[in-house]
């Protein structure tokens, strides 16, 4: 009996190892969407509440220095433009502080979201 359960522990062990690093290596599958919110700075939005017109200047700024942007909807979901090895704000700072329609790949991203951009546009 002993044996038994000995044996079926470290079958569910092993399993149960098996599940992890099969699940970790899976590729990340995304989903087409639109999304439509507005272009931030992700610096000054979170840590110092800046947003509208009077803060494009400082936008453009942090830009420059490599401060990531986000687009920010309406109901408060974050969505981050990331491609592997791609810059994205060159994208995003002609539209800082407005509202964008963006299409492409949305990817869950602990609790925000990753976005590979396939258009932007103003929204009309």
């Amino acid at each position: 009996m002993k044996r038994v359960i000995g044996g079926l522990a470290v079958m569910a062990c092993v399993t149960g190892a098996a599940a992890a690093v099969q699940g970790r290596d899976a590729t990340p599958r995304g989903k087409q969407a639109e999304v439509t919110g507005t272009v931030v700075d992700l610096a000054c939005r979170f840590s110092k509440g800046q947003t509208g017109p009077s803060h494009v200047p400082c936008a453009q700024m942090c830009a420059k220095a490599g401060v990531p942007f986000g687009i920010l909807t309406a109901d408060g979901r974050l969505y981050i433009p990331a491609v592997h090895g791609e810059i994205q704000n060159p994208k995003l700072l002609p539209f800082v502080e407005q509202e964008v329609t963006v299409t492409g790949t949305v990817f869950p991203a602990a609790g925000a979201n990753t976005i590979e951009i396939a258009s932007i546009a103003k929204k009309q």
